[in-house]
């Protein structure tokens, strides 16, 4: 009520200031007063000398009297007047009628007062948009997506049908939620999506918002963070409050590990102002007050810093895992992508699938663009397979570097290095099957051998391990027996360091060590301030590091003398496979096995150009990520 009353008195006192320019205006304008006067006295006047001056414009008359008063008068038809006014030496002004003259002279009367409300309203409209910033300030960033233009469905999302049927359970209670409620279930909270980055959870949150019918909001996690302290929380209020306004509804939350991180961690307590926002977070999805219709669907690629209390059941009440696609998963996801891509008829979804372990639906979808793409630059109209082998080669080894130039000596170590590999892994039981092989620079390297699986491989054995790290050491072992010793190069840097990283893995995570056993031995860290290290942790005993590092070098050692005893059986196989990767450069897995048993194979190389034509081979065989040994993807030993 007093908040009206003073609005009220404020514009009470505008209108008077308004008014009283209006009314300074009108007066400054108006100085002199005209006398309107019947047309009989305007006459007599005239008989009698008293007019000095008149103005005829139309019927109206106006003038100027002997007494200096100014007069104005309607004049009826009279053909006689100009002679009266002539007898009596009247000075005749004539204006001829224009039709509007008197709209204009009331705009121009009345612009002093137009303005003023012009500028009246423009400072208004400042101010008003000044507060609201300050106002806005603590208001949440959530934005609803309109999805009327490239709307995404769940029939978009292919290659994870599981994690897709997690969600649609949400959107069909949105749609009827009386089918659940009649069996007293209720719908959760809180839906966390847990995947690594590419594998489609905002594509599926998307395909959420394509099918409930309902509003959806998306943000960030990062957009509740502010450098002052509770105005994350205040934007979580409001994130809310508008979810209840427009209930049922979901709310999208992407990378809310930015809010959501484990509180209390890291020196000093952590951060006060992220602590906050995720405490607010916490009350409002389980508090007192109940937010029925609001669904939080949540995305994170780091679930293991998130704190417990946002995980536990009536917040997020379901976790779906949304994993990297196996391989029919893959090709449901090409084909989904080669939707709007004219293909030829030799495109085979399948076959790429087959070839690309590991890939995520990111990783697919980058693919098919680099396809059309490198048509586009063929000048091709259809993407054939041919394009899509080349895009599968060069995502996975990079672009090929065909200005470089190398010397004779140094392509020539380079093709004995990756036929080491090559021949090591085609002789090797348990290695993945050679795919291709080439002395092309790609990317880092100046060439690389490429393994491919036959199928996906969710775990590895021992055994499979210790094939790899032979496969590795080929390139430096083969150096070492065509140059010497003294010859071999910094290429195999990569292939050292990955057989270390396999066998310290083996001893220290995987218990595959005969002497430590099935322990897990954590590496020594050591905790940092300000850029100093202060104090280490010891996770083991100087004892303990110093049998690990035995082991290591026992394992390794064991696949060198391996990979060393194929390579001085295959001598002959060596040979030939360095002399065909010089001739022609990039060799197939089915020419590869042509070459190194001498027959000769249906290539030829064309003139002036560092490149060749390629035929399609079939995909071999998986290796192992070497991020995550449980995850396979293709095996690269380069140069």
């Amino acid at each position: 009520m007093k908040k009206l009353k003073k609005n009220f008195l404020i514009w009470l006192i505008i209108g008077f200031i308004l008014s009283s320019f209006y009314n300074f205006f009108t007066k400054s304008n108006n100085t002199t007063v005209v006398q309107n006067i019947a047309f009989s006295d305007f006459l007599n006047e005239v008989e009698k000398d008293n007019v000095i001056d008149v103005n005829i414009k139309g019927d109206v008359i106006s003038g100027n009297l002997a007494d200096g008063n100014k007069f104005k008068t309607i004049s009826p038809y009279d053909p006689n007047l100009i002679e009266k006014l002539s007898n009596k030496d009247v000075t005749i002004n004539v204006e001829p009628y224009k039709k509007g003259s008197s709209l204009l002279s009331i705009i121009l009367s009345w612009f002093p007062m137009l303005l003023l409300i012009g500028v009246w309203l423009f400072f208004m409209r400042q101010m008003q948009s000044g507060s609201g910033k300050a106002l806005g300030f603590g208001r949440s960033k959530a934005k609803m997506l309109n999805e009327k233009t490239g709307k995404v469905t769940f029939k978009d999302v292919a290659g994870i049908d599981e994690s897709k049927s997690e969600l649609e359970e949400v959107v069909e209670f949105l749609k009827d939620p009386s089918k659940f409620q009649r069996l007293g279930g209720k719908i959760p909270k809180g839906v966390l999506l847990i995947g690594p980055p590419g594998c489609g959870k905002t594509l599926l949150a998307r395909a959420v918002a394509g099918e409930a019918g309902v509003p959806f909001f998306t943000i960030s996690g990062s957009d509740f963070v502010e450098m002052f302290v509770g105005v994350g929380a205040s934007r979580v209020r409001d994130m809310f409050e508008q979810g209840k306004k427009n209930a049922p509804c979901i709310i999208f939350i992407d990378e809310i590990d930015a809010v959501g991180r484990h509180r209390g961690a890291g020196l000093g307590g952590g951060n006060d102002e992220r602590e906050q926002t995720l405490n607010q977070l916490l009350v409002e999805m389980d508090g007192f007050e109940s937010n029925e219709g609001v669904i939080i669907v949540a995305a994170t690629n780091r679930p293991d810093v998130l704190d417990p209390a946002l995980l536990r059941p009536g917040r997020f009440d379901r976790q779906v895992v949304v994993p990297n696609p196996d391989i029919l998963g893959r090709e449901k996801i090409l084909k989904v992508h080669m939707r709007k891509v004219p293909l030829a008829p030799n495109v085979n979804a399948k076959i790429i699938a087959r070839g690309t372990p590991g890939f995520s639906g990111a990783d697919l979808a980058n693919l098919v663009n680099e396809g059309a793409l490198l048509a586009a630059r063929r000048n091709k109209r259809f993407v054939t397979m041919q394009e899509m082998e080349d895009a599968k080669d060069k995502v996975l080894m990079g672009i090929e570097r065909k200005s470089m130039v190398m010397k004779d000596e140094e392509k020539k170590l380079t093709a004995y290095h990756e036929a080491g590999h090559a021949i090591v892994a085609i002789h090797s039981k348990y290695s993945d099957p050679v795919h291709k092989a080439t002395i092309i620079p790609r990317g880092r390297a100046l060439g690389m051998v490429m393994r491919l699986p036959e199928s996906d491989r969710i775990s590895m054995s021992k055994i499979k391990l210790n094939a790899d790290m032979a496969v590795a050491m080929g390139g430096r072992i083969a150096e070492e027996l065509i140059f010497g010793v003294s010859k071999v190069t910094t290429g195999a840097s990569s292939d050292i360091s990955m057989a270390t990283n396999i066998a310290r893995k083996m001893v220290t995570e995987w218990g595959m060590s005969e002497k430590l056993g099935p322990l897990a031995y954590g590496e020594n860290e050591q905790e940092v301030f300000l850029g100093h290290s202060v104090t280490q942790k010891k996770n083991v005993s100087e004892n303990t590091a110093q049998e690990i590092d035995k082991e290591i070098k026992k394992i390794v050692d064991q696949s060198y003398k391996k990979a060393q005893s194929i390579i001085k059986k295959n001598m002959n196989q060596l040979h030939r496979l360095a002399k065909g990767l010089l001739k022609y450069e990039t060799l197939t897995g089915e020419e590869i096995k042509d070459v190194i048993k001498g027959k000769k194979i249906n290539k030829f190389i064309e003139k002036n150009k560092n490149s060749r034509k390629k035929t399609l081979s079939p995909v071999p065989s998986v290796g192992k990520n070497k991020k995550n040994p449980d995850i396979s993807e293709p095996q690269l030993e380069n140069n």
